[in-house]
């Protein structure tokens, strides 16, 4: 179906998908298993502070759903000095962490480390890629020169349910560079987005922490969902301890902190 992907799998044979359940990793994940077999491909979700907890059940869900050999692994890039502290590289050490919780899995198997990395994700602020290649991983949707929007339209062809699941990056995204990333600030984050989901079920949405405020993102098309709804929205909120609710007018923006360091705006 798509031959060049189909090589590159082939190629490595023996494979552990690193799957938090995203539209990228579930391609993979549900792609290799499809060509290669349940017992060459293991999937491998990594559990920890940053990953929504609704993320956690998705990936479970999804592994039930599909046949997959799936486990979960505990890692804990939350008690690296340099991951609390949130500077630019911040995503490197959480890739490192992943990396060493998923080295001794793959050396088990005599397997390659394969991560959803697609084409679009090379023009962003990821030094997380560089860590994990470091260390050995592969991104076969990158050598099979694969765009997000190719991605979800083979998981589309292949009825996968996350042809259209919204981008989930890890919670941590959500605080601005240079604010500590602690465990409890993670998890209120993640309270927040899923007190927020019960009023936009549907589409992108982040809540963005900044002090005392908390700034969300949604698609602007669910700006009038949350606008009828305020109330629910601010009580929500401000449960969780912000004194100030706000809904960001330019709508979701993917990696929009990372204008902190100099990168373009989405």
């Amino acid at each position: 179906m798509l031959p060049l992907l189909d090589e590159s799998l082939s190629r490595l044979d023996n494979v552990v998908v690193a799957f938090s359940g995203g539209a990228d990793s579930a391609f993979l994940a549900a792609y290799a298993t499809r060509l290669l077999g349940a017992s060459r491909v293991h999937c491998v979700t990594a559990v920890s502070a940053s990953l929504a907890g609704s993320e956690a059940d998705d990936c479970r869900a999804l592994a039930d759903e599909w046949g997959l050999d799936w486990v979960t692994v505990v890692t804990n890039e939350t008690s690296r000095p340099e991951y609390i502290a949130n500077a630019g590289d911040r995503c490197f050490h959480c890739k490192d962490e992943l990396m060493d919780a998923l080295g001794p899995i793959a050396a088990a198997r005599s397997a390659t480390i394969v991560l959803g990395v697609n084409l679009d994700d090379l023009g962003d602020h990821r030094p997380g890629q560089q860590a994990a290649a470091a260390k050995g991983a592969v991104f076969p949707l990158v050598e099979a020169g694969l765009t997000k929007e190719q991605i979800r339209e083979a998981s589309r062809r292949m009825n996968l349910r996350t042809w259209d699941k919204p981008a989930a990056a890890c919670l941590a995204s959500r605080v601005p560079y240079g604010t500590p990333v602690t465990v409890g600030l993670l998890s209120r984050i993640d309270r927040a987005e899923a007190a927020l989901r019960c009023i936009v079920p549907e589409g992108n949405l982040r809540v963005r922490h900044d002090g005392e405020a908390a700034r969300i993102e949604i698609d602007p098309d669910q700006f009038a969902t949350v606008a009828a709804r305020h109330g629910e929205v601010v009580a929500a909120l401000e449960a969780l301890g912000y004194r100030y609710v706000t809904l960001d007018l330019a709508g979701f923006r993917s990696g929009n902190l990372n204008w902190a360091l100099g990168e373009n705006r989405p």
